[in-house]
């Protein structure tokens, strides 16, 4: 089994989790988080002063797949979720070691 999280735009969550479901993805999880990548944040303006805003709203994919399912789930986040702009985000892909379903105490793939 493997992790996958993908940090994106926020913008592209809707569009991402709706891709996702299309093609079987078992469930995910979503958090709203901040932070910044080689861009270290960007200058805006309000009423004619510039400021910096350093951290970013991004948000933040978890999904727990077989390890059959792992270039299947990623190749759909990159597709849908890249603009070609800095930004876009990253994927990263980690083993699980075990996944237990609490209600029904099922191990490994079946508990997905």
């Amino acid at each position: 089994m493997k992790k996958i999280e993908a940090v994106i735009r926020p913008i592209k969550l809707d569009e991402v989790r709706h891709s996702l479901e299309d093609v079987g993805c078992p469930g995910i999880m979503v958090t709203e988080i901040e932070g910044h990548g080689r861009q270290k944040g960007v200058v805006q303006q309000w009423r004619g002063k510039e400021y910096k805003v350093e951290l970013l709203q991004k948000v933040k994919i978890e999904i727990v797949v077989k390890d059959s399912d792992v270039e299947r789930i990623v190749k759909t986040i990159m597709e849908v979720a890249k603009t070609g702009e800095i930004g876009d985000g990253k994927i990263f892909v980690s083993p699980v070691d075990s996944a237990i379903r609490i209600r029904t105490a099922e191990k490994g793939e079946e508990a997905l």
